[in-house]
């Protein structure tokens, strides 16, 4: 199984908060929902939209969780919608007890365990694990080699600081790109692969 790591991301890294002005305000971020004004459904949502028809399951962070469990049932009805709640899911929380997994389909990873616990997935058959969001746990898979792929939506917006999903232990780690396509909105969609552990 791959791990397939997905991120709305301004020029200067930030990830944080790319769906709305309340999402993630840690740090005083409030630059929330930047990216909508760059969302085009041709390329950008059809970027998303591949990614998740190959996905077997997802993985999150406890935050960006709770963000989708709060926002995805009540959609029900539409496919993408239907897709993301019908999926196998796992959240990697040190905090959240398993009677709050409102979410369907959802299975908690102890954060102590999540990078034995995700290699062993990994090692599994099947279609892609697909990471959404989530910072920390990005920042985790990157520096232990979990990550397979990297499937970047560089947004043409500079915000000035917020969180970001890169290690910076001043490990080198190479990628190799394997396709890019502009939208009509200034949108990179860059897809890095390593032919190795990243």
């Amino acid at each position: 199984m791959r791990i397939v790591i997905s991120e709305f991301m301004s020029l200067d890294g930030v990830v944080q908060a790319p769906g709305g002005p309340e999402e993630d305000t840690d740090g005083g971020f409030a630059h929330g929902g930047w990216s909508h004004r760059f969302f085009d459904p041709e390329v950008v949502g059809g970027a998303f939209t591949d990614a998740l028809g190959k996905a077997e399951a997802l993985l999150f962070g406890r935050r960006t969780w709770q963000t989708m469990a709060a926002a995805w049932p009540e959609r029900a009805g539409d496919p993408f919608a239907d897709r993301m709640n019908a999926m196998p899911k796992y959240v990697v929380s040190g905090t959240l007890g398993d009677d709050e997994l409102t979410w369907e389909n959802t299975t908690r990873i102890p954060g102590a365990e999540a990078v034995p616990r995700i290699g062993e997935l990994r090692g599994t058959g099947g279609g892609d694990l697909l990471v959404m969001g989530s910072p920390t746990l990005v920042r985790t898979l990157l520096r232990e080699g979990l990550a397979d792929e990297l499937r970047l939506m560089i947004m043409p917006v500079i915000l000035g600081g917020g969180k970001k999903i890169f290690p910076d232990d001043g490990a080198l780690r190479a990628l190799e790109l394997v396709s890019t396509v502009t939208s009509s909105t200034g949108v990179q969609v860059c897809t890095y692969r390593s032919s190795s552990a990243l």
